[in-house]
């Protein structure tokens, strides 16, 4: 992706499709001669007006026709994203319209952006750095509204803050012990105590980072829950029922769900990917064996579990075996069609599963549907951590663990009696992994691993 970063890019970074509004954004040392080859402005020039909108039409010089109208803004290189010259033109959102404006741009010798090559001429060119690059796209790509506030920390450099600050401090302990070494006797440097608990804090706080990849990823990129239950229990018009949508088939006949069903449901920013599943019992062919044994596959891999019984039945076989054969995970139990004579043994249920919560619903009239929703944010949903920050990446929580794993081997050798220039190399091991975390250490199989995974325009 470094080749060319000397040509004038030009790309849409609207969304594909249509929409009210379409942007075509251009990048480089032409772009305002470009935009000029393409966007006849009716009073304001863009060139004379950088940061503001200014009217005009779409035109084809060639043929002397005005394609569409909107507004074009330049941005020079100091306040533009990419800390080239921009400029950004509004169009209507029809694709014809905007591929027809990449076609003429292309023509005056703008080029094709690649994904994600906005971003990194703004990563190269030190508008921002690797961290917050990740950011941006993980806020374009977000699923839920914490993840998108997670993520807009930060593209601000938030993370980006927090790790230079323990570059500092790593800094200012490595400054520290060369005093000590350099001069002994005027006792300037920290004594070994003071290294080591300056080295435990450096550890502490880093473990706390890896701490939040483990506890907050599932939060912020969704949780599914799996709806189990013995054939005919209700699974499915429950399913319908939390999503206000007929999206599973319902009929009175047992087995209707021979296969999983999956669709998301927003609950207070929390995504949840509920999956419908084919019902437990007795199959009565190959079909209905094969989504029984993906049921179990599914409810197995699941971050949590509504274990539907049908209130109107007595307890079964099946119903015992989804109580006890998936212990250590989070469950609810549903005691579902509370609008008919009630003949299973609630009381025996709850007597057996007493750390399980439960609910009482009728997935066909409504009845607590909403309670079972904030029951399941509270079940389901891990509780704030009150983490500062959160790492969303391997990539990241690899070289936190790295760093956190050298400084604990510098403070091992402390205690171990090495003498102080080994623990200082030791230490300043830890700064590459910091280099390359930020991306102040550039590898090109890290940058087009990374920029790959934006969208085209970004």
């Amino acid at each position: 992706m470094n080749e060319s970063l000397d040509d004038t890019i030009i790309a849409v970074s609207t969304p594909p499709g249509q929409g009210g509004l379409g942007l075509i954004r251009i990048s480089g040392h032409e772009a305002l001669a470009i935009a000029r080859g393409i966007f006849q402005p009716k009073k304001l020039s863009p060139a004379e007006h950088p940061g503001q909108m200014c009217f005009g039409y779409l035109v084809d010089r060639e043929k002397g026709e005005r394609l569409d109208c909107g507004y074009a803004c330049y941005f020079r290189p100091e306040v533009s994203y990419t800390r080239e010259e921009v400029v950004e033109i509004s169009l209507h959102g029809s694709p014809v319209i905007l591929n027809e404006a990449i076609r003429l741009g292309i023509k005056e010798g703008a080029r094709l952006a690649r994904p994600g090559e906005f971003t990194l001429r703004a990563y190269l060119r030190g508008r921002l750095d690797i961290v917050q690059a990740e950011a941006i796209n993980d806020l374009i790509r977000a699923v839920s509204l914490q993840q998108a506030k997670v993520s807009f920390r930060q593209a601000e450099g938030s993370l980006s803050r927090k790790i230079q600050a323990v570059r500092e401090q790593i800094v200012g302990l490595l400054v520290n012990i060369e005093a000590s070494l350099e001069f002994p006797e005027d006792e300037l440097g920290l004594t070994q105590k003071e290294i080591e608990s300056y080295l435990e804090h450096l550890i502490s706080n880093l473990k706390n980072i890896i701490w939040s990849y483990e506890q907050n990823r599932a939060r912020l990129e969704g949780l599914t829950i799996a709806l189990v239950g013995r054939t005919n229990a209700g699974k499915s018009t429950l399913f319908n029922a939390l999503l206000e949508e007929e999206r599973a088939i319902v009929t009175p006949y047992p087995g209707t769900t021979r296969d999983y069903i999956r669709e998301n449901l927003l609950l207070d920013g929390i995504l949840l990917k509920l999956v419908d599943t084919a019902g437990f019992g007795q199959a009565d062919n190959a079909a209905e064996e094969a989504g029984i044994s993906r049921s179990e596959d599914i409810a197995t891999r699941a971050d949590g579990l509504l274990i539907i019984l049908d209130s109107s039945r007595s307890e079964s076989e099946e119903d015992f075996y989804l109580l006890q054969g998936f212990q250590g995970k989070k469950r609810i139990i549903v005691f579902n069609k509370s609008d008919l004579d009630k003949v299973i043994n609630r009381q025996l249920i709850i007597e057996k599963n007493k750390e399980i919560p439960w609910i009482e619903v009728s997935a066909l009239t409504g009845e607590n549907i909403e309670q079972l929703k904030r029951l399941m944010l509270t079940t389901f949903s891990p509780a704030e951590s009150g983490q500062e920050e959160i790492i969303l990446h391997e990539r990241q929580k690899i070289l936190i663990e790295q760093m956190a794993g050298q400084l604990e081997e510098a403070r091992n050798r402390l205690e171990a009696g090495y003498g102080l220039e080994i623990i200082a190399e030791e230490i300043k091991a830890v700064l590459p992994a910091i280099g390359e975390f930020t991306g102040e250490i550039k590898s090109s199989e890290v940058i087009n691993e990374i920029f790959g995974r934006f969208c085209l325009g970004k």
